[in-house]
Protein backbone atom coordinates (compact mmCIF):
# COMPACT_ATOMS: atom_id res chain seq x y z
CA UNK A 1 0.00 0.00 0.00
CA UNK A 2 1.59 3.48 -0.89
CA UNK A 3 2.74 5.64 1.43
CA UNK A 4 0.17 8.38 0.83
CA UNK A 5 -2.57 6.23 1.09
CA UNK A 6 -1.50 5.17 4.51
CA UNK A 7 -1.76 9.09 5.32
CA UNK A 8 -5.54 8.86 3.43
CA UNK A 9 -6.29 6.09 6.38
CA UNK A 10 -4.98 7.44 9.33
CA UNK A 11 -7.04 10.59 8.69
CA UNK A 12 -10.00 8.89 7.76
CA UNK A 13 -9.40 6.81 11.38
CA UNK A 14 -9.17 9.78 13.01
CA UNK A 15 -11.64 11.85 11.10
CA UNK A 16 -14.50 9.14 12.14
CA UNK A 17 -13.51 8.74 15.80
CA UNK A 18 -14.25 12.61 16.30
CA UNK A 19 -17.41 12.24 14.35
CA UNK A 20 -18.51 8.95 16.26
CA UNK A 21 -18.55 11.07 19.41
CA UNK A 22 -21.35 12.81 18.17
CA UNK A 23 -23.55 10.85 15.85
CA UNK A 24 -24.84 7.75 17.34
CA UNK A 25 -26.37 9.72 20.14
CA UNK A 26 -27.69 12.74 18.08
CA UNK A 27 -31.14 11.16 18.66
CA UNK A 28 -30.90 10.39 21.98
CA UNK A 29 -29.42 14.43 22.74
CA UNK A 30 -32.75 15.70 21.08
CA UNK A 31 -35.12 13.66 21.95
CA UNK A 32 -34.25 12.91 25.76
CA UNK A 33 -31.65 16.55 26.56
CA UNK A 34 -33.60 19.19 24.55
CA UNK A 35 -37.16 17.65 24.98
CA UNK A 36 -38.09 17.02 21.11
CA UNK A 37 -39.77 14.06 19.32
CA UNK A 38 -38.50 11.23 17.32
CA UNK A 39 -40.21 13.57 14.46
CA UNK A 40 -38.36 16.08 15.21
CA UNK A 41 -35.19 14.55 16.01
CA UNK A 42 -35.87 12.66 12.56
CA UNK A 43 -35.80 16.57 10.55
CA UNK A 44 -32.94 17.64 12.68
CA UNK A 45 -30.56 14.56 10.96
CA UNK A 46 -32.55 15.50 7.69
CA UNK A 47 -30.82 18.75 7.75
CA UNK A 48 -27.70 18.06 9.09
CA UNK A 49 -27.89 14.79 5.92
CA UNK A 50 -29.07 16.96 3.56
CA UNK A 51 -26.71 19.54 3.86
CA UNK A 52 -24.20 16.81 3.57
CA UNK A 53 -25.68 15.56 0.30
CA UNK A 54 -24.53 19.13 -1.24
CA UNK A 55 -21.19 19.07 0.64
CA UNK A 56 -20.85 15.81 -1.29
CA UNK A 57 -21.47 17.11 -4.66
CA UNK A 58 -19.59 20.56 -4.16
CA UNK A 59 -16.49 18.46 -2.73
CA UNK A 60 -16.54 15.78 -5.49
CA UNK A 61 -16.86 18.41 -7.71
CA UNK A 62 -13.85 20.85 -6.35
CA UNK A 63 -11.65 17.62 -6.42
CA UNK A 64 -12.07 17.68 -10.03
CA UNK A 65 -11.17 21.21 -10.58
CA UNK A 66 -9.08 22.24 -7.47
CA UNK A 67 -7.68 19.34 -6.28
CA UNK A 68 -8.43 16.96 -3.44
CA UNK A 69 -5.51 18.48 -1.02
CA UNK A 70 -7.89 21.68 -1.00
CA UNK A 71 -10.93 20.62 -0.46
CA UNK A 72 -10.22 18.65 1.78
CA UNK A 73 -8.83 21.57 3.98
CA UNK A 74 -11.58 23.13 2.95
CA UNK A 75 -14.06 21.06 4.24
CA UNK A 76 -12.14 20.72 7.45
CA UNK A 77 -11.92 24.31 8.37
CA UNK A 78 -15.71 24.46 7.74
CA UNK A 79 -16.26 21.48 10.08
CA UNK A 80 -13.98 23.23 12.62
CA UNK A 81 -15.94 26.37 12.66
CA UNK A 82 -19.04 24.85 13.55
CA UNK A 83 -17.95 22.15 16.37
CA UNK A 84 -16.39 25.37 17.90
CA UNK A 85 -19.67 26.76 17.56
CA UNK A 86 -21.52 23.92 19.15
CA UNK A 87 -19.27 24.07 22.06
CA UNK A 88 -20.61 26.99 22.90
CA UNK A 89 -23.77 27.32 21.79
CA UNK A 90 -25.48 23.82 21.51
CA UNK A 91 -29.26 24.78 22.81
CA UNK A 92 -31.71 24.13 20.39
CA UNK A 93 -31.04 26.92 17.85
CA UNK A 94 -27.40 26.48 18.33
CA UNK A 95 -27.46 22.60 18.24
CA UNK A 96 -29.78 22.50 14.76
CA UNK A 97 -27.94 25.39 13.11
CA UNK A 98 -24.51 24.39 13.88
CA UNK A 99 -25.31 20.40 13.47
CA UNK A 100 -26.63 21.37 9.91
CA UNK A 101 -23.20 23.46 9.28
CA UNK A 102 -20.99 20.72 10.31
CA UNK A 103 -22.77 18.25 7.63
CA UNK A 104 -22.18 19.94 5.09
CA UNK A 105 -17.82 20.73 5.78
CA UNK A 106 -18.30 16.52 6.47
CA UNK A 107 -19.67 16.28 3.46
CA UNK A 108 -17.18 18.32 1.45
CA UNK A 109 -13.98 16.42 2.47
CA UNK A 110 -15.75 12.25 2.10
CA UNK A 111 -15.75 12.13 -1.74
CA UNK A 112 -12.34 13.96 -1.80
CA UNK A 113 -11.04 10.92 0.49
CA UNK A 114 -12.39 7.88 -1.83
CA UNK A 115 -11.22 9.85 -4.83
CA UNK A 116 -7.81 10.20 -3.82
CA UNK A 117 -7.62 6.56 -2.77
CA UNK A 118 -8.30 5.47 -5.94
CA UNK A 119 -6.45 7.53 -7.85
CA UNK A 120 -2.56 6.89 -5.86
CA UNK A 121 -3.58 3.56 -5.81
CA UNK A 122 -5.15 2.31 -9.38
CA UNK A 123 -3.91 -1.10 -8.83
CA UNK A 124 -4.92 -1.58 -5.68
CA UNK A 125 -8.91 -1.69 -6.89
CA UNK A 126 -11.11 -2.42 -4.44
CA UNK A 127 -8.00 -2.65 -2.08
CA UNK A 128 -7.83 1.21 -1.65
CA UNK A 129 -11.40 1.63 -0.91
CA UNK A 130 -11.49 -1.46 1.54
CA UNK A 131 -8.52 0.42 2.94
CA UNK A 132 -10.75 3.69 3.85
CA UNK A 133 -14.06 1.79 4.41
CA UNK A 134 -11.36 -0.23 7.49
CA UNK A 135 -10.03 3.18 8.92
CA UNK A 136 -13.96 4.58 9.19
CA UNK A 137 -14.46 1.45 11.00
CA UNK A 138 -12.06 2.05 13.34
CA UNK A 139 -12.82 5.16 14.19
CA UNK A 140 -16.41 3.99 14.99
CA UNK A 141 -15.24 1.62 17.23
CA UNK A 142 -12.85 4.12 19.03
CA UNK A 143 -15.42 6.99 18.96
CA UNK A 144 -18.45 4.91 19.87
CA UNK A 145 -17.13 3.32 22.59
CA UNK A 146 -15.71 6.06 24.30
CA UNK A 147 -18.56 8.38 23.44
CA UNK A 148 -21.31 6.53 25.41
CA UNK A 149 -19.06 6.49 28.59
CA UNK A 150 -18.15 10.39 28.00
CA UNK A 151 -22.01 11.23 27.85
CA UNK A 152 -22.47 9.59 30.78
CA UNK A 153 -20.71 12.15 32.29
CA UNK A 154 -21.71 15.27 30.13
CA UNK A 155 -22.89 15.53 26.70
CA UNK A 156 -20.19 18.93 27.00
CA UNK A 157 -17.27 16.63 26.53
CA UNK A 158 -18.51 15.16 23.60
CA UNK A 159 -18.75 18.25 21.92
CA UNK A 160 -15.23 18.95 22.98
CA UNK A 161 -13.65 15.31 21.97
CA UNK A 162 -15.42 16.04 18.43
CA UNK A 163 -13.37 19.36 17.99
CA UNK A 164 -10.00 18.08 19.61
CA UNK A 165 -10.12 15.16 16.62
CA UNK A 166 -10.87 17.45 13.81
CA UNK A 167 -7.91 19.40 14.97
CA UNK A 168 -5.97 16.59 14.78
CA UNK A 169 -7.20 15.51 11.51
CA UNK A 170 -6.55 19.12 10.54
CA UNK A 171 -3.14 18.89 10.91
CA UNK A 172 -2.63 15.59 9.79
CA UNK A 173 -4.31 17.11 6.19
CA UNK A 174 -1.76 20.37 6.07
CA UNK A 175 1.30 17.67 6.25
CA UNK A 176 0.35 14.63 5.29
CA UNK A 177 -2.07 15.43 2.03
CA UNK A 178 0.34 18.14 0.64
CA UNK A 179 2.07 15.87 -2.21
CA UNK A 180 -0.21 13.67 -3.09
CA UNK A 181 -0.87 14.49 -6.93
CA UNK A 182 -3.67 13.26 -8.43
CA UNK A 183 -3.75 13.61 -12.37
CA UNK A 184 -6.43 16.03 -13.53
CA UNK A 185 -8.47 15.84 -16.77
CA UNK A 186 -9.86 20.13 -17.40
CA UNK A 187 -13.49 20.07 -17.43
CA UNK A 188 -14.89 23.08 -18.92
CA UNK A 189 -18.57 23.21 -16.88
CA UNK A 190 -19.83 21.12 -14.29
CA UNK A 191 -23.56 21.44 -15.56
CA UNK A 192 -22.25 20.54 -19.53
CA UNK A 193 -24.17 17.28 -19.54
CA UNK A 194 -22.21 15.76 -23.01
CA UNK A 195 -19.15 16.26 -21.09
CA UNK A 196 -20.62 14.87 -17.70
CA UNK A 197 -22.26 12.09 -18.80
CA UNK A 198 -19.53 10.51 -21.74
CA UNK A 199 -21.18 7.30 -21.39
CA UNK A 200 -25.26 6.96 -20.84
CA UNK A 201 -25.20 3.44 -20.00
CA UNK A 202 -22.31 3.71 -17.94
CA UNK A 203 -24.03 6.64 -15.82
CA UNK A 204 -27.29 4.35 -15.77
CA UNK A 205 -25.50 1.68 -13.86
CA UNK A 206 -24.74 4.05 -11.62
CA UNK A 207 -27.74 5.38 -11.37
CA UNK A 208 -29.03 1.97 -10.37
CA UNK A 209 -26.81 0.62 -7.98
CA UNK A 210 -27.43 4.01 -5.89
CA UNK A 211 -30.60 3.78 -5.49
CA UNK A 212 -30.43 0.31 -4.03
CA UNK A 213 -27.41 1.80 -2.21
CA UNK A 214 -29.78 4.47 -0.80
CA UNK A 215 -32.44 1.95 0.73
CA UNK A 216 -29.74 -0.14 2.19
CA UNK A 217 -28.76 3.08 3.99
CA UNK A 218 -32.12 4.28 5.35
CA UNK A 219 -32.62 0.48 6.92
CA UNK A 220 -29.00 1.33 8.08
CA UNK A 221 -28.89 4.16 9.77
CA UNK A 222 -32.25 3.57 11.85
CA UNK A 223 -29.58 1.94 14.43
CA UNK A 224 -28.35 5.58 15.12
CA UNK A 225 -31.64 7.13 15.31
CA UNK A 226 -34.91 5.37 16.02
CA UNK A 227 -33.30 2.00 17.37
CA UNK A 228 -31.17 3.89 19.57
CA UNK A 229 -33.97 5.53 21.33
CA UNK A 230 -35.76 2.23 21.24
CA UNK A 231 -32.86 0.78 23.09
CA UNK A 232 -33.28 3.25 26.08
CA UNK A 233 -36.96 2.30 25.99
CA UNK A 234 -36.08 -1.47 26.86
CA UNK A 235 -33.69 -0.78 29.50
CA UNK A 236 -30.39 -1.23 27.70
CA UNK A 237 -27.75 1.17 28.65
CA UNK A 238 -25.98 4.15 26.70
CA UNK A 239 -22.77 2.43 27.67
CA UNK A 240 -24.44 -0.98 26.41
CA UNK A 241 -25.56 0.71 23.46
CA UNK A 242 -21.97 2.43 22.18
CA UNK A 243 -20.77 -1.32 22.88
CA UNK A 244 -23.36 -2.10 19.85
CA UNK A 245 -21.20 0.14 17.55
CA UNK A 246 -18.01 -0.84 19.12
CA UNK A 247 -18.82 -5.01 17.79
CA UNK A 248 -19.40 -3.57 14.59
CA UNK A 249 -16.10 -1.78 14.34
CA UNK A 250 -13.71 -4.19 16.21
CA UNK A 251 -15.78 -6.91 14.14
CA UNK A 252 -15.09 -4.98 10.43
CA UNK A 253 -11.00 -4.60 11.51
CA UNK A 254 -10.68 -7.94 13.08
CA UNK A 255 -12.24 -9.87 10.37
CA UNK A 256 -10.65 -8.77 7.22
CA UNK A 257 -8.39 -11.61 6.87
CA UNK A 258 -11.54 -13.75 6.62
CA UNK A 259 -13.45 -10.83 4.07
CA UNK A 260 -10.12 -10.63 2.26
CA UNK A 261 -10.41 -14.82 2.04
CA UNK A 262 -14.08 -14.25 0.83
CA UNK A 263 -14.18 -11.08 -1.81
CA UNK A 264 -11.25 -12.65 -3.65
CA UNK A 265 -14.75 -15.26 -4.87
CA UNK A 266 -16.49 -12.37 -6.20
CA UNK A 267 -13.27 -10.42 -8.03
CA UNK A 268 -15.04 -10.52 -11.00
CA UNK A 269 -18.29 -10.02 -10.14
CA UNK A 270 -19.48 -7.20 -7.72
CA UNK A 271 -23.30 -7.94 -8.31
CA UNK A 272 -23.13 -11.00 -6.54
CA UNK A 273 -21.09 -9.42 -3.16
CA UNK A 274 -23.88 -6.89 -2.86
CA UNK A 275 -26.79 -9.28 -3.74
CA UNK A 276 -25.69 -11.57 -0.64
CA UNK A 277 -24.83 -8.35 1.56
CA UNK A 278 -28.21 -7.28 1.25
CA UNK A 279 -30.13 -10.97 1.88
CA UNK A 280 -27.55 -10.61 4.58
CA UNK A 281 -28.89 -7.20 5.88
CA UNK A 282 -32.59 -8.13 5.70
CA UNK A 283 -32.07 -11.21 8.21
CA UNK A 284 -30.29 -8.80 10.38
CA UNK A 285 -33.48 -6.55 10.68
CA UNK A 286 -35.41 -10.04 11.06
CA UNK A 287 -33.17 -10.18 14.33
CA UNK A 288 -33.74 -7.08 15.68
CA UNK A 289 -37.24 -6.83 15.21
CA UNK A 290 -37.55 -9.69 17.80
CA UNK A 291 -34.82 -8.60 20.12
CA UNK A 292 -35.88 -7.00 23.28
CA UNK A 293 -32.21 -7.49 25.23
CA UNK A 294 -28.50 -6.32 24.34
CA UNK A 295 -27.66 -9.96 23.75
CA UNK A 296 -29.81 -10.18 20.87
CA UNK A 297 -29.37 -6.77 19.82
CA UNK A 298 -25.76 -7.64 19.74
CA UNK A 299 -26.64 -10.73 17.49
CA UNK A 300 -28.27 -8.44 14.89
CA UNK A 301 -25.31 -6.57 15.08
CA UNK A 302 -22.93 -8.57 13.97
CA UNK A 303 -25.44 -9.80 11.32
CA UNK A 304 -25.80 -6.52 10.09
CA UNK A 305 -21.90 -5.42 10.31
CA UNK A 306 -21.31 -9.09 8.09
CA UNK A 307 -23.71 -6.93 5.47
CA UNK A 308 -21.83 -3.94 5.27
CA UNK A 309 -18.45 -5.40 5.01
CA UNK A 310 -19.63 -6.97 2.01
CA UNK A 311 -21.54 -4.05 0.63
CA UNK A 312 -20.19 -0.66 1.62
CA UNK A 313 -16.78 -0.90 -0.11
CA UNK A 314 -18.16 -2.63 -3.35
CA UNK A 315 -19.80 0.54 -4.72
CA UNK A 316 -17.79 3.13 -4.45
CA UNK A 317 -15.45 0.31 -6.16
CA UNK A 318 -18.07 0.02 -8.83
CA UNK A 319 -18.26 4.04 -9.40
CA UNK A 320 -14.82 4.11 -9.76
CA UNK A 321 -14.56 1.74 -12.74
CA UNK A 322 -17.24 3.44 -14.23
CA UNK A 323 -16.41 6.75 -13.94
CA UNK A 324 -14.73 8.65 -17.19
CA UNK A 325 -11.44 10.03 -16.93
CA UNK A 326 -11.65 13.10 -14.90
CA UNK A 327 -15.05 12.94 -13.20
CA UNK A 328 -13.90 10.27 -10.62
CA UNK A 329 -14.32 13.02 -7.81
CA UNK A 330 -17.45 13.76 -9.38
CA UNK A 331 -18.92 10.08 -9.61
CA UNK A 332 -17.61 9.79 -5.62
CA UNK A 333 -19.25 12.61 -4.84
CA UNK A 334 -22.89 10.77 -6.16
CA UNK A 335 -21.96 7.80 -4.30
CA UNK A 336 -21.34 9.91 -1.28
CA UNK A 337 -24.55 11.93 -1.71
CA UNK A 338 -26.55 8.56 -2.04
CA UNK A 339 -25.57 7.60 1.46
CA UNK A 340 -25.81 10.61 2.66
CA UNK A 341 -29.17 10.95 1.27
CA UNK A 342 -30.41 7.75 3.10
CA UNK A 343 -28.83 8.93 6.58
CA UNK A 344 -31.02 11.97 5.30
CA UNK A 345 -34.67 10.80 4.72
CA UNK A 346 -34.04 7.27 7.30
CA UNK A 347 -34.44 8.89 10.78
CA UNK A 348 -37.52 11.06 9.17
CA UNK A 349 -39.07 8.17 7.55
CA UNK A 350 -38.34 5.70 10.66
CA UNK A 351 -39.70 8.68 13.06
CA UNK A 352 -42.74 8.93 11.61
CA UNK A 353 -43.21 5.16 11.21
CA UNK A 354 -42.50 4.60 15.12
CA UNK A 355 -44.57 7.82 16.19
CA UNK A 356 -47.76 6.59 14.17
CA UNK A 357 -47.20 3.33 14.26
CA UNK A 358 -45.04 1.10 15.98
CA UNK A 359 -41.00 -0.06 16.00
CA UNK A 360 -42.25 -3.31 14.60
CA UNK A 361 -44.11 -1.42 11.90
CA UNK A 362 -40.98 0.01 10.81
CA UNK A 363 -38.62 -3.31 10.50
CA UNK A 364 -41.81 -4.55 8.66
CA UNK A 365 -41.03 -1.44 5.37
CA UNK A 366 -37.38 -2.03 6.26
CA UNK A 367 -37.15 -5.49 5.28
CA UNK A 368 -39.54 -4.80 1.71
CA UNK A 369 -36.80 -1.95 1.12
CA UNK A 370 -34.11 -3.88 1.16
CA UNK A 371 -36.50 -6.35 -0.92
CA UNK A 372 -36.54 -3.85 -3.38
CA UNK A 373 -33.08 -2.83 -3.48
CA UNK A 374 -32.00 -7.04 -3.87
CA UNK A 375 -34.20 -6.04 -7.45
CA UNK A 376 -31.91 -3.13 -8.28
CA UNK A 377 -28.65 -4.73 -7.36
CA UNK A 378 -28.87 -7.54 -9.57
CA UNK A 379 -30.40 -5.07 -12.59
CA UNK A 380 -27.75 -2.83 -12.16
CA UNK A 381 -25.49 -3.58 -15.15
CA UNK A 382 -28.04 -4.74 -17.56
CA UNK A 383 -27.87 -1.02 -19.58
CA UNK A 384 -24.51 -1.85 -19.39
CA UNK A 385 -25.32 -5.46 -21.47
CA UNK A 386 -27.72 -3.43 -23.43
CA UNK A 387 -24.76 -1.21 -24.47
CA UNK A 388 -22.44 -4.20 -25.58
CA UNK A 389 -24.82 -5.76 -27.36
CA UNK A 390 -25.69 -2.85 -29.72
CA UNK A 391 -21.99 -2.12 -30.14
CA UNK A 392 -21.79 -6.35 -31.40
CA UNK A 393 -25.17 -5.75 -33.45
CA UNK A 394 -23.46 -2.51 -35.36
CA UNK A 395 -20.11 -4.39 -35.52
CA UNK A 396 -21.29 -7.53 -37.05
Amino acid sequence: MPKSLWFLVVGMAVNVTGASFLWPLNTIYINEHLGKSLTVAGIVLMLNAGASVIGNLVGGTLFDKIGGYRSVLLGIVITLTALIGINIWNDWLGYVTFLTIIGFGSGVVFPSMFAMAGSVWPEGGRKAFNSIYVAQNIGVAVGASLGGFVASFSFRYIFLANLLMFVIFFFIALFGYKNISVERVHQTSVLNESKLIKNKAKFTSLVIICAAYLLCWVGYVQWQSTIASYTQEVNISLKQYSMLWTINGALIVLAQPLLTKLIKKFEDNLKIQIIIGTVIFMISFGVASVAGNFQLFAVAMIIMTIGEMLVWPAVPTIANSLAPKGREGFYQGIVNSTATGGRMIGPFIGGVLVDLFSIQALFGVLIVFFFISLILSSQYDRPLKKKKESIHVSVN
